[in-house]
């Protein structure tokens, strides 16, 4: 299969990277897979009986900001804090026309160079702010240190919105979120539908991470494959079923694999 997934990147023109966040764990992110993997990151949640879905709800900015900023600030400084693994380099490096999608909020992508210009973080970045109101569609750089007790798991500081001071929360689509500001989304989206509008020749989708729970990149990356007719690489140690070529390892053991091949190593 990694020959066969070397080849088909080979013989394309343009390749879509969809990723998943599978994609950060060789990189030592959590990939928060049920609720035992998010208790493990956050034990603090299991004593107070939360899963991911549960804390990851825009409520808590209303009802306890002190927790709904212990989480994302420990998150941010975490994503601040981690450097994006070589399979990162690996899709960089390769010679085609790339974009892409991802569901990830972490800002791995741009933090391995990636263009901004030819991505789509379609939940949103955790690097950005809005109003928890929103009391606007106004979305700013995230440029706030939180301070958080691991022991209480409060946050010492939050932002507020500077428009209403409400409190401000992540540009993040959460559960249950109907106050997510899509503009920068939106703009992002825009970007993709010109650039797959514009392709003239083969498209490969490397999907990588991109698990069943929350299906997103998985139907976005077989919505794609279908309409345009296009190779599907799955990169999934536990679920690559239903594509092209099923990749069942991690992402960089079969991104450096995969490397080999195109260089002429294997």
């Amino acid at each position: 299969m990694i020959k066969k997934a070397a080849n088909a990147i080979k013989e394309a023109d343009y390749v879509l990277i969809t990723a998943g966040a599978g994609m950060g764990v060789d990189s030592g992110l959590p990939d928060f897979r049920g609720d035992e993997g998010f208790w493990r990151a956050y034990p603090i949640a299991k004593k107070l009986g939360l899963n991911f879905q549960a804390l990851a709800n825009p409520r808590w900015f209303e009802i306890n900001p002190k927790l709904a900023w212990a989480f994302y600030g420990h998150r941010l400084d975490l994503y601040r804090n981690t450097t994006p693994h070589r399979g990162f380099e690996i899709l960089k490096n390769l010679p085609q026309d790339k974009f892409v999608f991802t569901s990830n909020v972490d800002g791995q992508f741009q933090k391995a160079g990636f263009s901004k210009e030819k991505l789509v973080e379609i939940h949103g970045s955790i690097h950005y702010l809005q109003c928890s109101k929103p009391c606007s569609d106004d979305i700013w750089e995230n440029k706030e240190k939180i301070e958080v007790d691991m022991e209480k798991f409060e946050a010492k500081n939050f932002p507020y919105c500077p428009h209403c001071r409400k409190i401000a929360r992540p540009n993040i689509l959460m559960f249950s979120d109907f106050y997510f500001v899509e503009k920068r989304v939106n703009i992002q989206m825009k970007n993709l539908k010109n650039w797959l509008n514009n392709i003239n020749g083969k498209l490969v989708i490397i999907e990588i991470g991109a698990g069943k729970a929350v299906p997103t990149l998985r139907h976005f990356s077989e919505n794609i494959r279908y309409n345009y007719k296009s190779t599907l690489i799955r990169i999934n140690p536990r679920e690559a079923d239903g594509a092209d070529i099923q990749i069942k390892e991690g992402a960089l053991s079969a991104l450096e694999k995969i490397e080999q091949y195109l260089k002429g190593y294997l």
